[in-house]
């Protein structure tokens, strides 16, 4: 419980939170933004982590200028971790499975793989770059394309493709509308309102597809 309430309060709070990282790390925040990107796409069992909002404030704060920080330097490092991390993921998918997905886990929802099968079936290949912005799915998807088998060479286009522009999107938005008064002053609501716009499709899909099976019964 201790745990779920420090990372709540570490994404709406990301802007404060990441500054102090960045002022007490400086230039090791590159490897520590690397891990926490790796690991939100490379662990299947990791779909809590922030990923959108971390992006969006790590932009805002190298625009804002004295972290000492390059935003070109840390596209590229985001880039790699977020190809290298969904391409762990998907060699666990193959190697695993989908029994590791079991109705009664806390974290391994069975739900979670359910959806993000549904993804697949209504995207084909293209979901795993559409997955890259939705989260939960993000960090589902590779780890079900490597269940599935997708051919590896069609996986990783798509993978790095989706990949780089997540990153892209989200650091250079930060970058672009992080220096604005508004979102300076309301910078928490603006995190919060990223996660919340970020899960609406897993929401909906969620809820048509317990729709549809209750029509089915």
């Amino acid at each position: 419980m201790e745990l779920i309430k420090s990372l709540i309060d570490f994404i709406l709070h990301i802007d404060k939170n990441l500054a102090h990282i960045i002022h007490d790390y400086q230039a090791w925040t590159y490897l520590i933004l690397f891990a926490i990107i790796f690991a939100e796409t490379g662990f299947v069992v990791t779909p809590f982590l922030p990923g959108d909002s971390l992006l969006f404030a790590a932009g805002a704060l190298i625009a804002g200028g004295n972290t000492g920080l390059d935003i070109y330097l840390m596209t590229v490092i985001l880039i790699v971790a977020a190809f290298t991390g969904n391409t762990v993921n998907y060699f666990a998918g193959s190697y695993f499975g989908v029994k590791v997905f079991k109705p009664e886990n806390k974290i391994l929802k069975l739900e979670y793989y359910n959806q993000t099968q549904d993804f697949f079936t209504k995207h084909g290949g293209k979901a795993v770059i559409f997955s890259r912005f939705v989260p939960i799915i993000r960090t589902v998807a590779p780890f079900v394309a490597g269940v599935g088998k997708m051919q590896f060479g069609r996986y990783s286009s798509y993978n790095i493709i989706g990949g780089t522009a997540w990153i892209i999107i989200f650091l250079f938005a930060g970058k672009f509308l992080g220096g604005l008064e508004f979102f300076q002053k309301h910078f928490s609501l603006v995190s919060l309102a990223i996660i919340l716009i970020s899960v609406i499709p897993a929401v909906y899909a969620a809820l048509k597809g317990k729709k549809a099976n209750q029509s089915a019964t």
